[in-house]
């Protein structure tokens, strides 16, 4: 049996034609299908040509959006010695060593939008990942997350770094802003994305890497793009 949307969100998808759009012509028409009262995140997905049951194929990394997400993430940091002064300084929401390590491990706690640790606290940060790693807050020297360079990895997620990487069924999802955005920004962060995710592509993928990209919002409809969108990316 199929289900039930609602009215609004039927509105919505008839505004949609069922045609790839370009970038350009698909966020004016993803604002313009808004019926939420909050303002939704917008989000990219790729669908990839690849296996990531290989590790060899597993697509992953950050980029820093050019124009943010539209909010200020919450950072936490696990450091020792000056380096906790250091976070502190560079606007780390909460900054600790083993007693965070602690908290996180007994009570689950995870209030915060994004940890870093110091490569020499990651003997303890490592006992955190059954709590960390569903959540995609385990700190990785791929994501620039285990860092002595505290102060700057702060600096760059709290300027809108995210991370993109594929799941299970080869997708990639990836917020780009809040359907507030001017359009322009909105598509500079999704072709940012689209590049980052290009060139991230695994030499052992083989056939075609982008087989699909769609735009969505949290409560709007998903807008397929032209997937010559991944191609201009590429271009520039």
């Amino acid at each position: 049996m199929a289900k039930k949307i609602s009215k609004n969100l039927a509105k919505a998808r008839a505004l949609v034609e069922p045609r790839p759009y370009t970038l350009v012509d698909a966020v004016p028409l993803l604002q313009k299908a808004k019926y939420a009262k909050f303002d939704e995140t917008v989000d990219l997905t790729l669908r990839l040509g690849v296996d990531p049951r290989h590790a060899d194929q597993m697509v992953r990394g950050t980029v820093v959006l050019p124009h943010g997400l539209g909010k200020s993430k919450t950072v936490a940091v696990i450091a020792s010695g000056e380096k906790l002064k250091e976070a502190e300084a560079a606007g780390a929401e909460f900054v600790g060593g083993e007693e965070m390590v602690e908290r996180i491990q007994k009570e689950g706690w995870t209030a915060f939008d994004a940890l870093i640790a110091t490569p020499d606290m990651m003997r303890s940060v490592g006992r955190l990942g059954k709590v960390l790693g569903p959540r995609g807050l385990m700190p990785n020297p791929k994501t620039g997350t285990v860092t002595t360079d505290v102060a700057g990895a702060i600096r760059e997620i709290k300027a809108g770094k995210v991370e993109f990487r594929t799941d299970k069924t080869a997708l990639v999802h990836v917020p780009v802003g809040k359907l507030s955005f001017d359009p322009q920004k909105l598509v500079d962060n999704a072709m940012t994305i689209v590049s980052a995710v290009l060139k991230a592509k695994p030499s052992a993928a083989k056939g075609k890497y982008v087989k699909g990209i769609t735009l969505s919002s949290s409560m709007g409809p998903g807008i397929a793009l032209e997937t010559t969108t991944a191609e201009a990316s590429s271009r520039n």
